[in-house]
């Protein structure tokens, strides 16, 4: 599991004269520490105090009014049999759950102009509110009890002013969620979820697996290919029909989709339908889709040729992400979403297999992330993640951590996080596959009666490496080894769960095409649907252990477990579920 986080802009010098008088004259406040980091991450190094001159860009995010209520209303919206089940909220509706009160803005911009800061802007237009603001880090060290200091990343050289925790007055604690970037720091190196890939087929364990199935062709067991899937989970041919039914596919970290290389995918590997299929682009941030084999990212190639490819006729948009991201410590990951959510129709689905370690992030700006999902299940978006492929230890193989490490977002528990499987008769569990427990967010009442047995059979295995009462993740699985693609002219085969959640939101927008012909919404949030009806699923109990931290990890067994979750969908089983004629 990979992500990405971002550097505080360092701008020009000017005179600190008009913020040294306020700092004499503002009223003194009881502080408290609203953020901290335990540690500085790998491969940065401090530098010393930058100039008390050096202009840093700040955004202060303020606390929602209602955003219990928010969460309320996104159950009524998802739970089936809710009276007011699919009745998706607009976004007017949901700002009037994140709207910060008049009160938080006035006590927070008093504040900022107690210590001369009289010019912050107020940015209404996102999920959240934010009051943004650019000033000398002398004036921000003052206003934040703090010391911010300069940091070298160094493989690249970039530098960034951060500090290790800051401070807010204590009579704001109610107005004031967050405020970035401060103590979160770039990733030591921009990832996607895919592990690894190669041009030999191989199973799991290294070795081509035997196998008997009369639905699915043996060649399946070694590599994974459109025909596959739709072999083993029922997924039909037949194309989409409501032209208003679309995934919506991120692709961040000059990861760029390639229009040749899909052609050559649909040509090889989906015969049946028009090679010239294609998908639209949208960038933001200053993204671009710049094409030739040199230019193809196999991430984005994997996620847009198993959508496409897969998701028979459903209109696919790639948004590319730039760098000229505003969003803080998250480097376009919340900007996409915030994208989304601010169209007038926003897509159905969005499978997105890019992330962080939960860790790298603080709590605050993890809640605040979730929160904006959260924001976008309301208005009927599906979102889906591939769950991670470094085991327990998170985002990639760590066999050092001295606890278990969940990954992010498959802690939050508005998102659908996708698991691992290979191998075909039985599908196995497979060893990379992220799996655990947020040691941010608690569990959802949708999955305590799944997640209770495991944690009962599990006794005291790995106590105190885990937080048992967190969010537990993922909550299915799909194929993830060995599938099938084409990038820059080439074949290659993934290994990862960059595979397995574009796969299942492929199966997610299918089904949402029959609900829309058939005169209803489509499924948003899909966690309590999911877990009340298990009998979609093929329960996954065997194969391997997701290893990580020194341990062998968790693993597959009877009903819900932290690596394959409740198991792989079946497509017609799902169309049963929403009361759909199940004949493809």
């Amino acid at each position: 599991m990979m992500g990405l986080p971002l550097l505080i802009a360092i701008s020009c010098l000017f005179s600190l004269t008009p913020f040294v008088n306020a700092l004499s004259n503002s009223v003194g406040r009881p502080m408290v520490v609203h953020e901290s980091r335990r540690d500085i991450p790998p491969q940065y190094s401090h530098e010393g105090s930058p100039h008390p001159e050096t202009l840093v860009s700040l955004r202060i995010g303020l606390t929602s009014s209602n955003r219990d209520g928010l969460e309320k209303a996104l159950f009524d919206v998802s739970v089936p049999g809710s009276p007011s089940y699919g009745k998706h909220l607009s976004m007017e509706e949901i700002k009037n759950y994140t709207s910060a009160s008049p009160q938080s803005v006035t006590a927070v911009t008093e504040w900022l102009a107690e210590y001369g800061i009289s010019d912050a802007q107020l940015e209404t237009i996102k999920v959240h509110d934010y009051l943004t603001f650019s000033a000398p880090v002398s004036a921000a060290n003052h206003l934040f009890d703090t010391e911010f200091h300069s940091f070298v990343h160094a493989p690249t050289g970039k530098r960034a002013i951060r500090t290790s925790q800051y401070s807010i007055p204590e009579d704001l604690r109610s107005h004031i969620s967050i405020v970035y970037p401060t103590t979160s720091f770039d990733l030591s190196a921009p990832r996607g979820l895919s592990v690894s890939y190669s041009n030999v087929k191989r199973a799991a364990d290294g070795e081509p697996l035997e196998v008997e199935s009369p639905k699915v062709d043996p060649s399946c067991a070694n590599t994974i290919t459109p025909q596959c899937l739709q072999d083993l989970y029922d997924i039909p041919k037949t194309p989409a029909s409501q032209p208003s039914n679309r995934i919506a596919v991120p692709g961040l970290i000059e990861y760029w989709a390639q229009y040749a290389d899909l052609q050559a995918f649909l040509e090889r590997l989906r015969p049946d339908m028009p090679p010239n299929t294609t998908f639209s682009v949208e960038t933001i941030d200053g993204g671009t889709n710049p094409q030739g084999p040199d230019k193809a990212g196999y991430e984005a190639n994997l996620d847009i040729q198993y959508t496409v490819g897969l998701a028979t006729g459903v209109n696919t948009t790639f948004i590319s992400v730039g760098p000229n991201n505003t969003d803080g410590a998250a480097i376009g990951f919340l900007d996409v979403v915030e994208y989304l959510y601010n169209m007038t129709d926003p897509p159905q689905v969005m499978s997105m297999s890019y992330g962080y370690e939960e860790w790298w992030l603080t709590p605050s700006l993890a809640r605040h992330i979730c929160d904006v999902y959260m924001a976008l299940g309301a208005r009927g978006t599906s979102l889906v993640f591939g769950s991670g492929d470094g085991g327990v230890s998170g985002a990639e193989r760590n066999d050092t951590c001295t606890e278990f490490l969940p990954a992010f977002p498959g802690g939050c528990p508005y998102i659908t996080s996708v698991g691992g499987t290979y191998s075909i008769n039985p599908e196995l569990s497979t060893n990379f596959s992220s799996g655990g427990f947020s040691g941010y967010f608690p569990r959802p009442s949708y999955q305590e009666q799944a997640v209770a047995p495991f944690l009962e059979n599990l006794g005291d295995t790995y106590k105190g490496l885990y937080n048992a009462s967190g969010r537990g993740f993922p909550d299915i699985a799909a194929q993830s080894h060995n599938v099938e693609i084409i990038t820059g002219g080439e074949t290659v085969y993934i290994n990862g769960t960059s595979c397995s959640g574009p796969i299942f939101a492929s199966m997610v927008a299918l089904v949402n095409d029959r609900l829309i012909a058939a005169g209803r919404p489509p499924l948003g949030f899909l966690n309590p649907f999911l877990y009340k009806n298990t009998q979609i699923f093929t329960d996954i109990t065997d194969g391997l252990p997701n290893a990580g931290c020194g341990t062998g990890g968790f693993n597959a067994t009877v009903g819900w477990d932290p690596i394959t979750g409740l198991g792989t969908p079946n497509f017609r089983k799902m169309l049963e579920a929403v009361g759909l004629p199940s004949d493809n």
